[in-house]
């Protein structure tokens, strides 16, 4: 098993509902994001699923401070 793939089977994978949920987004939005190359993404079919840790990172850089 090569260096790259030993952590993929730790890789959760969300769908875009599930993105859109969690980010109180509509699911177009997260196809925008997704089309604009703003959250990565893996194409499975006709759908797409964004790994967990791209909407974590993605909302850590998204906070700023107000004030």
């Amino acid at each position: 098993m090569s260096k790259s793939s030993e952590g993929l089977h730790e890789v959760r994978f969300l769908t875009v509902a599930e993105v859109a949920a969690v980010m109180r987004v509509s699911k177009m939005t997260v196809y925008r994001m997704v089309h604009a190359g703003e959250l990565p993404a893996v194409r499975v079919g006709r759908s797409f699923r964004v790994p967990e840790k791209a909407v974590q990172d993605y909302l850590k850089g998204a906070f700023f401070e107000a004030g």
